[in-house]
């Protein structure tokens, strides 16, 4: 009798156990929560406007500023919202998602810079794999035709500036291709895989491999800009124009080359674009400088270590990139979503994320643009947001796979 009523007491206790555990929130859902909450204020002040804005960043008179479609930056609200829709389930973001992606439509005819994969990409591109609208597609093809109009064939890549104006053209550079290309080539290999044309997979190809064989050092580490001879497709010059110097260690570009070499993977299966990935990443995972916290400096060499700016943008994009890494077939693969692990935890504290209502209503404090031109420095962007959220999915989609496989799918 006695150990049937041990018994009893003992499912009791289990059962309360089991119900503080799903009354408690976890990371996921307590981070869900938070950013729908963020978000919804940015939303708030977007639709109180009257107008479709985009914001990017916070000025420093703690105003929001707003781009316009031709900005690089101008898919990652969007695609934000496109997120949140997925993470929540809320319907009430779909027609929101919809209408600031639409905002935004006229990017796909852009051709005077390169970064219509992060625009059209993380905007109509997630909004079709999401709700298979045709027209959707549509854009995307026509961006990366816009996009492979700047393929230069000599040196076999994509030029990313324009040199006739601005401050690129003081450099001068004839053909600067800088790593950050490397994350607009999934737009190509989208419209080969939407369309069978293969011309576009083969650009893609083709700036992967002279990237890959241009722009590393024997360590993993990565250049920010080669600038090629548009003539006989030699290498002029190996610069930075984002880092310490030319032969420094810029953050947010080794986070770039990590991502892009896992989506050429992904889209290939050849093993050299996930050896180079992974060769980066255990380059920045060992660096002597990485903080405990796993948060990069702006630039690991950067004089000021341990004062310099840290850039939430660079961690949270490793960290979606190590996600993906996790579930291919990798030796070693749990440990980079423990890594990554790491850095959400990181990020997820009150060091890096913002306390609700404050911030401009962006998720992330922290990150930084370009410290040579002075820009954007110490401040929340919208691509360091987008890049979290994206993690967080993944986080979750890898939670789900794990309940699945493990029959415990009411638990989590």
């Amino acid at each position: 009798m006695n150990r049937f009523v041990l018994l009893i007491f003992s499912c009791i206790l289990f059962s309360c156990a089991v119900s503080i555990k799903e009354e408690k929130p976890d990371f996921i859902s307590e981070n869900i929560a938070f950013a729908r909450e963020q978000i919804g204020g940015a939303i708030n002040e977007i639709e109180k406007s009257g107008q479709i804005l985009n914001p990017v960043k916070l000025n420093v008179d703690g105003t929001v500023y707003y781009c316009d479609y031709s900005d690089w930056r101008s898919g990652f609200f969007p695609g934000s919202v496109w997120y949140m829709y997925e993470l929540t389930g809320d319907s009430s973001l779909l027609p929101l998602a919809k209408k600031y992606t639409e905002a935004i439509k006229d990017a796909q005819h852009l051709k005077w810079h390169h970064d219509i994969g992060f625009i059209i990409g993380c905007s109509f591109g997630n909004g079709f794999k999401i709700t298979a609208n045709p027209e959707y597609k549509a854009v995307v093809i026509q961006a990366a035709g816009s996009l492979s109009t700047r393929f230069r064939k000599s040196p076999g890549v994509i030029q990313s500036w324009n040199v006739h104006h601005g401050w690129q053209s003081e450099r001068g550079w004839e053909c600067p291709v800088i790593i950050d290309n490397m994350m607009n080539l999934e737009l190509l290999f989208d419209a080969t895989r939407y369309t069978g044309d293969s011309s576009f997979y083969k650009i893609a190809l083709s700036h992967a491999d002279r990237t890959l064989q241009e722009s590393f050092r024997p360590d993993g580490s990565c250049y920010h800009v080669i600038d090629y001879n548009i003539s006989d497709g030699s290498v002029r010059n190996r610069h930075t124009a984002q880092g310490y110097s030319h032969e420094s260690v810029w953050s947010r570009g080794q986070a770039w080359a990590i991502y892009g070499y896992t989506i050429c993977y992904r889209m290939t299966n050849d093993r050299k674009y996930i050896d180079q990935a992974i060769k980066t990443f255990n380059f920045m995972r060992n660096h002597p400088n990485m903080p405990s916290d796993k948060i990069p400096y702006w630039d690991m060499v950067a004089p000021g270590i341990p004062d310099e700016p840290r850039d939430a943008s660079s961690a949270a994009c490793i960290a979606a990139a190590l996600y993906e890494i996790s579930a291919m077939d990798v030796p070693d693969a749990e440990s980079y979503s423990a890594y990554a692990d790491s850095i959400m935890v990181s990020l997820a504290s009150s060091a890096y994320r913002a306390a609700p209502g404050t911030n401009g209503h962006f998720l992330l404090m922290h990150s930084v643009g370009s410290i040579p031109h002075n820009s954007e420095i110490d401040v929340p962007l919208n691509y360091a947001d987008y890049y979290f959220l994206e993690a967080l999915k993944r986080k979750k989609m890898k939670q789900i796979r794990v309940a699945n496989m493990s029959g415990l799918t009411g638990f989590y």
